[in-house]
């Protein structure tokens, strides 16, 4: 499930450096804490470790991220910003980074699953579809089958 990681404004100057880092084994405590802290679902993350991503800002962790890839479709997920971190814009330059890694892996269509961003997602060019819709590679994910709720907006978008 992916939640309302911050605001929309970016704040960060031009000398920063972000970077989206595949999350190791050691670091999963922090993907863990920051994720409960966030309110969203924790259960599979130890299983789906190679899909979940740091993102860091100047090397200082600031949120983390989710892309769980199935062919030409994914789930963005476990979107989440630190909450200190919250209102500089992260939250939509982390999606940003994921969008781009999930081009470069021949993804065309991006799914997710919010109780509570839905606006953040639509300025991001997502829409609302129903749960029913998504294709059953999506379906078949943990987050659908289990972790988010019958009531979480399910939503869409097409990638270039």
């Amino acid at each position: 499930m992916t939640e309302h990681p911050s605001n929309h404004q970016m704040n960060m100057d031009t000398d920063e450096t972000a970077r989206l880092i595949p999350a190791t084994e050691q670091q999963l405590d922090y993907v863990r804490n920051l994720l409960d802290e966030s309110g969203l679902p924790t259960d599979d993350i130890i299983e789906k470790r190679d899909c979940l991503y740091l993102f860091t800002v100047d090397s200082e962790r600031v949120g983390v991220g989710g892309l769980e890839c199935h062919g030409s479709v994914a789930l963005l997920r476990s979107i989440a910003v630190d909450p200190a971190n919250r209102g500089n814009g992260y939250g939509s330059l982390l999606c940003q980074q994921l969008f781009e890694r999930a081009v470069a892996r021949d993804v065309t269509q991006l799914y997710l699953l919010t109780t509570t961003a839905e606006t953040f997602f639509e300025d991001l060019g997502f829409h609302e579809l129903q749960r029913d819709d998504a294709p059953s590679a999506i379906q078949q994910t943990s987050e659908f089958r289990r972790l988010c709720p019958e009531t979480a907006t399910c939503m869409t978008k097409e990638l270039p």
